[in-house]
């Protein structure tokens, strides 16, 4: 279980990062308005939405790294899977990030978080599957 935490910690740390340096505002690019002002793109705000992700998920594999209760482990293994959910959902579904294909934050920050988010889910379920069945043998 120590590898999984230690799995989920790495993702956490990523999912908080990544998109700080691949959003259009990092690349330069912000959106003109009518009148001249500039503002950043919604991959701006999926960022920053990202890293209220990273850090509880980070709290998630800190304290699944340390605890010794299967029944904790098990509970953390749930509030890691929604964690993942919630990651691969801001930039489909929640925020989204811009249109254009060329953009940094199309190319780079969507698909990478969509595939953390999966990897947070799979070492969330499967810690608290492990967890129950140890529960169960126990019983």
């Amino acid at each position: 279980m120590k590898v999984a935490a230690t799995l989920l910690i790495i993702l956490a740390v990523l999912i908080a990062i990544i998109p700080i340096f691949s959003d259009c505002v990092s690349a330069g690019r912000m959106l003109t308005l009518a009148d001249g002002r500039e503002i950043p793109m919604k991959c701006h705000w999926t960022g920053r939405a990202e890293l209220g992700v990273g850090l509880p998920l980070l709290a998630v594999g800190l304290t699944m790294f340390f605890s010794r209760r299967r029944e904790s482990k098990r509970n953390l293994g749930l509030v890691g899977a929604t964690l993942g959910i919630v990651t691969i959902l801001l930039p489909t579904v929640l925020i989204g990030v811009c249109g254009s294909p060329d953009m940094p934050c199309h190319s780079i920050m969507s698909p990478a978080l969509i595939l953390m988010g999966i990897l947070v889910m799979g070492i969330s379920l499967v810690v608290t599957v492990l967890n129950w069945r140890q529960e169960q043998e126990i019983a």
